[in-house]
C-alpha cells in the first residue's frame, strides 16, 4: 500500500513539473508570435515570405517552434491587431491596424492532459497572451 502512495506522489511531481515546463513554453509561445508580428507589419522589407504577416502565418509559426513534449494540435493561436493610441482608426485589410506603431496582440491557448495514476483523466485549460507595438 505504501509503494502505491509512493508512487502516486512521485508521478505527481513528475506531472506538475510537466505541467509548469508547458506553461512556460505557452508564455514563451505567445511572446515569440508577438515578436514574428511586429516585425512584419505593414511596412516590412527583407523577408522572403509572410511580409507582411497575416494571422495564418503567425499560428503557423508559432504551432511549429517545435518545443519537445507539446503537442501542436493540441494549440490554439489567435492574433489580433489593434490601433495603439485612443482615436486612431484603421484602414485597408486584411489587417488594418498591421501598420507601425499600432498594437499586436497573440493569445496562445493549450489543453495540458494531466495523467495521473489511479485518477481520472484530466485536461486543463493554459493560456498566455503577449502584446507587442508593431515596429516595421
Amino acid at each position: 500500500m505504501s509503494t502505491v502512495l509512493f508512487l502516486t506522489f512521485l508521478f505527481g511531481i513528475f506531472e506538475t513539473g510537466f505541467a509548469l515546463y508547458t506553461y512556460y513554453f505557452i508564455s514563451e509561445a505567445a511572446r515569440e508570435g508577438a515578436r514574428y508580428a511586429i516585425v512584419r507589419g505593414s511596412s516590412c522589407t527583407g523577408f522572403a515570405s509572410a511580409c507582411p504577416a497575416a494571422g495564418s502565418d503567425v499560428q503557423n509559426y508559432v504551432q511549429n517552434l517545435g518545443f519537445p513534449g507539446i503537442n501542436p494540435s493540441k494549440m490554439t493561436v489567435s492574433p489580433s491587431w489593434s490601433a495603439y493610441t485612443s482615436g486612431s482608426t484603421c484602414p485597408g485589410s486584411p489587417n488594418p491596424c498591421n501598420s507601425p506603431g499600432n498594437l499586436v496582440t497573440v493569445t496562445v491557448q493549450y489543453n495540458f492532459p494531466l495523467t495521473l495514476p489511479f485518477a481520472p483523466k484530466l485536461t486543463y485549460a493554459m493560456s498566455s497572451t503577449s502584446a507587442m507595438i508593431i515596429a516595421q
